[in-house]
């Protein structure tokens, strides 16, 4: 097992791309990823992007590294109802999991430790052992059962990416919009990259200028 790993949780949220580009990122940059879809995630993942999942994690896998050009033997999936992956576990799982994107569901049972599958065990793990836990609602308007749940995870030491893009880069594409919030992730999971600009260095003399 590679010494560097990561757990990703996709689920019923709009905003599948997120997840993937994120997983594509981490697999080429040699981290392990343990892989876990919810129902819902598996719907949205095929009206998105036309990726058909199965329930079979090795099937899922199969088709995952086949769809995305993904390095085997860096992934991981795992049905969300295995309690035997190593993701259950504090004697085990990656310190570090991001949920992204994270449906408004799965929102309120991570908030309220509800553990009923493997992706809510997961993040409570990562919660109550110290580690680093990322969440990235997309959904919109926010009601303030959300904001309360939101707040909720802050307090309990969870990190909030809402999936919401920067435009001062001028993107042209929808990928470089998915990659402003993916490298935001990558800051806040502490790994180095370059996939967006920094405010103040693509147009830095324009700001140092302005300084003056």
């Amino acid at each position: 097992m590679h010494k560097e790993q990561i757990t990703l949780a996709i689920t019923g949220a709009s905003g599948a791309r997120y997840g993937l580009r994120l997983l594509r990122w981490l697999n080429e940059a040699n981290y392990h990823t343990h892989v876990l879809f919810s129902e819902a995630g598996r719907v949205v993942l095929s009206m998105e992007d036309d990726i058909e999942l199965p329930k079979n994690p090795a099937k899922q896998k199969e088709i995952l590294v086949s769809k995305l050009g993904l390095n085997g033997d860096l992934i991981s999936c795992w049905s969300n109802t295995n309690w035997k992956s190593p993701v259950a576990s504090g004697s085990s799982a990656p310190s570090r999991m991001v949920v992204c994107p994270c449906s408004t569901g799965s929102l309120s049972a991570i908030a309220t430790g509800a553990s009923n599958n493997l992706i809510e065990r997961g993040a409570d793990v990562v919660l109550k052992e110290q580690g680093t836990l990322i969440v990235v609602p997309r959904e919109t308007p926010y009601s303030l059962i959300h904001i309360e749940n939101m707040r909720n995870l802050t307090l309990a030491g969870a990190v909030i990416i809402p999936a919401s893009p920067g435009f001062y880069n001028k993107p042209e594409s929808i990928e470089e919009l998915v990659d402003f919030v993916v490298s935001r992730i990558l800051d806040k999971l502490d790994i180095e990259n370059d996939l967006s600009n920094r405010w103040g260095y693509e147009q830095g003399k324009e700001v140092k200028e302005e300084a003056k």
